[in-house]
This record gives C-alpha cells, sequence and structure tokens, in this order.
C-alpha cells in the first residue's frame, strides 16, 4: 500500500511532498515526521527505499507507508499527556513519533507479536535517544514495548485515550478493540479493507468515521496453550514518574525556554505557511536553506557593485566620488556578509572554501548541523558530571 506521493531524495522532501498531498495537515503531525529520519529503521542495505512512498517489508519486520501513517497521525488527534497503545507496534517508528508529541507526562505503550521485532524496536529507540539531533527539541514520552498477541490481552486492562492497530481486524473483533478505549478516546483501525476512524462518545456510543481504502495482513488469531486456554498478554503498567526524573524534566524544560523563544524569532525567515511554531528541521534542510541565503546575498552583492562603477566620464566630472561610492558599497557588502556569517555556523564557512566568486558559482557553502544549544547550558551548570550525564540522557553528543 502507497505510492500516493513522489519520491523524495531525503527526509525532508518526503514530508514536503505528503504536505503538499495534504496527507500532512498540521504542525503537530508535521514536526514529528521531519524529526525521525524514516530511513533509520531501515535496515542498512534497504535505505536507498526509505524515502519511497511504499510500505516495507523484510522478514518479520514492517513499516507502512509514509502517507498511511500520515493519515493515522492526523486521525488520532493526538495532544500532550494523553495515553496511547499501539497494536503491532513494530519497528517503533510510529511510537517514536507519538512520543514526541504526547510529552513526558503521557503513556506510550506497544504490543508487538514477535520477540526479535521488539528487539529491534528497542535498539532503534535507544539509537534515537543517544544520536538524534531532534530528541533536544522535544520532551519526550519514551515507549514501552511488550511481546505478546494483541488479540490476548485480559479484559480487565487499563484503557487509553489513544489506540493503533497495524494489522487487518476482522469484524468479529471490532468490539474487542472498542473496550480498549477510554470514554473520549480515538481508535484508528484497518477495518474492512477501510481505515477506519473510531470515536468513543459514551459507555456504549461510538461514531464510526472511514478515511481511506487500505490493504493490511489480518490479525494473527491466538494460539491456544497446552491447557487449551489462551495466553494472556499483561500490558506494561502506568508507572508514576520518580522524583528524580521528574526534577530532570524540569531542569531541562526550564533550560530549553530561552532557546524556543530564540527560535521563534527566527523562524519568520522561513516562508512556508505554519512554520513560525516549529523547529528547525535537520542538516539536510539547513544545508538547502543556508545555501540558498548565501547564494542570494553573493548575487545581490555582485550586482550591486558592478551598478555602482562608475565609466571614465563619472571619474572625471566627479573626482573623489567614485571612492566615495565604492566605499559606502564595500560597507554594505561587508554588512550583508557578517549577516550571512552570523546565520551560518563557522563550519560552513570554512567548509565551503575558495573566494567569493567561487562560492557564488557553486551557490553552496557546506552546513554542519547547529550547535545544541540546551546540551551547551546542560555542559555548564556547576553539578558534578555523572549528574550532567543524567540530565543528558547520557547522550554522547
Amino acid at each position: 500500500m502507497g505510492g500516493a506521493v513522489s519520491a523524495g531524495e531525503d527526509n525532508d522532501e518526503l514530508i514536503d511532498n505528503l504536505k503538499e498531498a495534504h496527507y500532512i495537515r498540521s504542525e503537530l503531525v508535521e514536526r514529528a515526521f521531519r524529526a525521525i529520519d524514516r530511513a533509520d529503521y531501515y535496515l542498512e542495505e534497504y535505505r536507498d527505499s526509505a524515502y519511497k512512498d511504499l510500505a516495507w517489508r523484510h522478514g518479520n519486520l514492517h513499516l507502512s507507508a509514509p502517507c498511511i501513517y500520515s493519515e493515522v497521525m492526523e486521525a488520532l488527534d493526538l495532544q500532550p499527556g494523553l495515553s496511547f497503545l499501539n497494536l503491532g507496534s513494530g519497528t517503533g517508528y510510529l511510537s517514536t513519533m507519538v512520543g514526541l508529541i504526547l510529552g513526558p507526562f503521557g503513556v506510550n505503550h506497544g504490543v508487538e507479536l514477535h520477540a526479535d521485532v521488539v528487539d529491534y524496536a528497542n535498539q532503534k529507540l535507544d539509537y534515537f535517544i543517544k544520536t538524534s539531533d531532534s530528541f533536544d527539541k522535544f520532551e519526550f514520552c519514551e515507549p514501552t514495548f511488550v511481546v505478546g498477541n494483541c488479540l490476548e490481552i485480559p479484559p480487565e486492562s487499563q484503557q487509553y485515550d489513544r489506540v493503533y492497530c497495524g494489522a487487518g481486524v476482522q469484524k468479529e473483533y471490532e468490539n474487542y478493540m472498542k473496550n480498549l478505549l477510554k470514554v473520549g478516546g480515538i481508535l484508528v483501525l484497518p477495518l474492512e479493507e477501510k481505515l477506519t476512524k473510531i470515536t468513543r462518545t459514551g459507555q456504549s456510543s461510538w461514531e464510526t468515521k472511514k478515511i481511506i481504502a487500505v490493504t493490511f495482513a489480518p490479525l494473527v488469531q491466538p494460539k491456544q496453550n497446552v491447557n487449551g486456554r489462551p495466553r494472556s498478554v499483561p500490558l506494561p503498567i502506568f508507572e508514576v514518574r520518580t522524583l528524580q526524573d521528574l526534577s530532570r524534566i524540569a531542569i531541562r524544560h526550564t533550560l530549553r525556554q530561552p532557546i524556543a523563544l530564540g527560535e521563534g524569532q527566527t523562524k519568520r525567515r522561513v516562508s512556508f505557511p505554519g512554520a513560525r511554531a516549529m523547529h528547525r528541521y535537520g542538516p539536510r534542510f539547513e544545508r538547502r536553506r543556508f545555501c540558498r541565503r548565501f547564494y542570494r546575498q553573493c548575487v545581490n552583492s555582485v550586482v550591486l557593485h558592478d551598478s555602482m562603477i562608475p565609466t571614465a566620464m563619472d571619474d572625471c566630472n566627479y573626482p573623489g566620488g567614485v571612492e566615495e561610492e565604492e566605499e559606502e558599497v564595500e560597507e554594505e557588502e561587508e554588512i550583508g556578509c557578517r549577516r550571512v556569517r552570523e546565520d551560518l555556523p563557522e563550519e560552513d564557512e570554512e567548509g565551503c572554501g575558495g573566494t567569493e566568486e567561487e562560492k557564488s558559482k557553486s551557490g553552496c557553502a557546506r552546513a554542519e548541523p547547529p550547535v545544541n544549544i540546551l546540551r551547551e547550558k546542560i555542559l555548564r551548570l556547576p553539578l558534578p558530571k555523572p549528574l550532567k550525564m543524567y540530565l543528558l540522557y547520557y547522550r554522547e553528543k
């Protein structure tokens, strides 16, 4: 299933295509999609296919098409602090995106049939926390995965605000899925070859909406044990955060506030709708933006400089005026270049190399990922190193 939008060269271009096709419609969902590179959840030898709008399967590993995940995320109507259950959590890609929206006080649980897939999901989650440039821009609700068949969840288990099932649900299990929801909750699932949104409006009342036609593999039927009774899959408990964990959340939130304000001031340079409320998207997007800005500045400077060069007649009629005009142009160019240098990291200027003319011809200055200001602030705190590393979630960079 998929192929509804054009493939992208990278994750940002894929998201741009999904937005243009109106699969991504809200800023919260866009931020989550841009923060996590879809290719990171592929096996290395299949990364070239990550930015196509197609599903991917290898053994027990599976990722739905980006257009399907977009519709699911929009239909779930996620908000900070909600509880979420992912039935058939797979690689953890969707659960990780959801965790960026739920924030530190949400609940993020997943049930996956295959133990090797749960191991893979935990590895990818650990990789995201330890290495992703986006992690420090969000307050994250870390997902917890358990192994088991989602049709073997005990009926007395806790209910959730949002539930998604990533496999085709047979009609006889529709009520079973509905009972996992709290009143006011939303269930999104493939039902009778339609991606369906079900809202629980009361104890025994529901609203159903068909979204798009889909094709999913059906749910695996539960197996009976030796005694002839179905096995039970206990869900993760709703844990209360420790005081130590709450302190870490509060400190990081406090340090992040001035950073968010500063970013809000720079967003005015971004031209697409709704961008003012969004975070920086990552090194690829930044490289393109820096290249365009640097190229425009260089071209404008060259045009301005050429237009101010006097002719020989001007040289005779206005002695001394040429030097004054050239000095004014040089001052304008210096101010413009200084503004560009302030916007560009130091590595960009060094990495581009060559003269200004060569830079303008190439139209590109190499851009490195921006400095992680939150990390720098934590490292400057007058605290023991182990405590600083705890505040950094033991991230290496």
